[in-house]
């Protein structure tokens, strides 16, 4: 009874410990098998840190302009992520315009971003700043912002599932590659639906056959998943921790674009 407990926690411990910049990894030592299991519950850690940043563009926006209001919160995300995914999209970007799949991995190591890089950063920070501007100082801001969060972490326990790990050294996404399980992958999937659909209820996206928002967010996030992980298989072999960091980032902004369409 004890052990699936401690199993349990040390999986919480672990997702939020891969995910954020908290020390909750300083509480007990972990390993690839705990960021796993841990796995499941990424959207979970998704919403949590959408709620900062929906929730400080929500009540920033009612004393700030709403642009300065979503710069800052943006700023909230980047701060308590550690920019994670940004610089995951950043190497990718970089990275897959090299000839060869030795080429494009020994690119994305280098932590030195090129001018792909850098204009996919710029492009990824304006249309999510635009994006939380039009919802500053709602309460949309906050719940939307929740669906987006919860919903991008799904995709890299979905792509460890179904794509060979691509790196050819040890990285942040061998812990999911080299424990691959569809059953934890559809776990993920299942929890970020259930917060999706709670957080566009909650948001009063409610359409008469169920929230509205929910099948453009849906299919927002299946297709970039689909992209990434076909292009990642294309020019890698497979997917990397980078790899795995810009597909959340990109599905989280195409979720964001598709409810604030939604609304607008």
């Amino acid at each position: 009874m004890i052990a699936p407990v401690v199993l349990g926690l040390r999986a919480v411990v672990a997702a939020f410990s891969f995910l954020t910049v908290l020390p909750f990894g300083r509480l007990v030592a972990l390993d690839g098998k705990d960021v796993a299991r841990g796995s499941v519950l990424f959207p979970l850690v998704g919403g949590a840190i959408g709620a900062l940043t929906g929730g400080a563009a929500w009540i920033l926006g009612d004393h700030l302009p709403p642009m300065l209001a979503a710069v800052l919160a943006v700023a909230i995300g980047a701060a308590v992520t550690g920019a994670l995914h940004l610089d995951g999209l950043a190497d990718c970007a970089d990275g897959f315009g090299a000839r060869t799949p030795e080429d494009r991995l020994r690119v994305m190591r280098d932590h030195t971003n090129g001018t792909y890089g850098g204009t996919a950063l710029l492009l990824d920070l304006l249309i999510r700043v635009a994006a939380l501007s039009a919802l500053a100082g709602s309460k949309e801001a906050l719940w939307i912002s929740v669906a987006a969060g919860a919903l991008s972490r799904a995709a890299g326990p979905v792509l460890a599932a179904r794509l060979p790990y691509a790196a050819d050294r040890p990285g942040a996404g061998e812990a999911l590659n080299a424990n691959p399980s569809f059953v934890r992958a559809i776990a993920a999937v299942f929890l970020a639906l259930v917060i999706l659909s709670l957080s566009l209820w909650a948001a009063g996206l409610n359409g008469s056959d169920g929230p509205a928002g929910f099948t453009p967010a849906l299919i927002a996030a299946v297709v970039v998943v689909l992209l990434v992980g076909w292009t990642a298989k294309r020019r890698l072999g497979g997917v990397t921790g980078d790899v795995m960091g810009a597909c959340s980032e990109l599905v989280e902004l195409a979720v964001l674009v598709a409810l604030v369409a939604t609304i607008s």
